[in-house]
């Protein structure tokens, strides 16, 4: 690990104060910024996400995707905690805090749509930001792809039916223009960018130039993450200075159903005896969210000034930060991890049988 990685929290934290004055100091900067996108998904930030994620995507071999079915106990545990159990954790914590404990300290006509927001956002399970905190922690990248893919693809069947009976509404409005343009820029065009590059790189100069991309390329990578940072704190610098109690009353819920589901989906991986190279990304693909969709799904809804809308983009704010936390304690917790009596029992049997999937080294 390099300096600049082992101290990646400390620029994360000077990225958000850097993010929140920039943005109010300068805020129509962010504004052009931040106009500039299609279906609400904004084309700056997509970028940046490119440059995060293709160095990723270059480590993956499309012909060892066939073997990604032996780690069925992962992808069941995260479609289980993405589908069946955050939606409605993060029902219950709203209408728990939102609408209970803090609703003497918030805008009265607005409790409803805040909790209408953290509904939306936990019904989007996160995309293209997976494969960096995959990355992170070593993460089986095969793995990670197919889930996000296999996500994606329930989304555009779940995600209205789950949204609409959480929210008692009748007809949902999903933004499908947000949801198509989301996945192709996010992972269709990167996979596709990564795999022509990989093999002309392989079939040029062979695994030592694919290996000499992959390190230069690394500290790109964690740069783009930090210049995303300050770009999403900077777009909403004036409502965090204007607004500080609300986001953090609404950021409470959003907290606890991040660790809680992360740590259900670590702890059931655990208990099945699923290897921690892919125990780690069902975490974290349990505990992320697909913000773009939920962002244009609330203003679709509720319109761009509710308090839908607010929710939805305190779940964007307190993204990296977070997560960044979760991969501390998945990285740090591997030890534990690997001595639970079933991952030993999994790992004796799968010896004596085919080699598993490894996740390559970190470049």
């Amino acid at each position: 690990m390099t300096l600049f990685e082992r101290y990646l929290t400390v620029w994360v934290a000077l990225c958000i104060i850097a993010g929140v004055l920039l943005g109010h100091l300068f805020p129509g900067i962010f504004h052009a910024i931040g106009a500039a996108e299609i279906a609400k998904v904004n084309l700056p930030v997509a970028v940046l996400i490119w440059l995060m994620i293709i160095p990723m995507l270059l480590k993956i071999d499309f012909a060892a995707l066939s073997q990604v079915g032996r780690h069925w106990r992962g992808i069941s545990v995260t479609l289980i905690v993405n589908w069946a159990v955050k939606p409605f954790s993060m029902a219950l914590l709203g209408w728990l805090f939102i609408g209970w404990l803090f609703r003497p300290l918030l805008p009265a006509d607005q409790i409803d749509s805040y909790i209408a927001g953290l509904i939306i956002l936990a019904a989007a399970p996160c995309t293209a930001m997976v494969f960096v905190w995959s990355n992170l922690i070593k993460g089986e990248p095969h793995f990670t792809l197919s889930q996000v893919a296999l996500n994606d693809v329930i989304m555009v069947v779940a995600f209205a039916p789950i949204v609409a009976l959480l929210l008692g509404l009748s007809a949902i409005t999903v933004p499908w223009d947000t949801l198509v343009l989301s996945v192709g820029l996010y992972i269709v065009v990167p996979v596709i960018v990564a795999q022509i590059l990989r093999r002309r790189l392989l079939a040029t100069g062979g695994q030592a130039a694919l290996d000499g991309l992959l390190k230069w390329l690394g500290p790109v990578s964690l740069v783009s993450l930090l210049v995303t940072l300050v770009l999403l704190f900077g777009f909403q610098g004036e409502q965090i200075i204007a607004q500080p109690l609300v986001i953090l009353l609404l950021a409470v819920p959003i907290l606890i159903q991040v660790y809680f589901n992360a740590g259900l989906a670590y702890l059931l991986n655990r208990a099945t005896g699923e290897e921690h190279c892919v125990a780690g990304p069902s975490a974290l693909i349990g505990a992320s969210n697909f913000f773009e969709l939920a962002v244009a799904a609330a203003i679709s809804l509720f319109g761009f000034q509710s308090g839908a809308a607010l929710a939805t983009v305190v779940g964007v704010l307190i993204e990296v930060p977070v997560m960044l936390s979760v991969v501390w304690i998945v990285n740090r917790s591997k030890g534990w991890y690997e001595r639970g009596e079933a991952v030993r029992s999994v790992a004796a049997k799968g010896a004596n049988e085919s080699p598993s999937i490894k996740p390559r080294p970190a470049q």
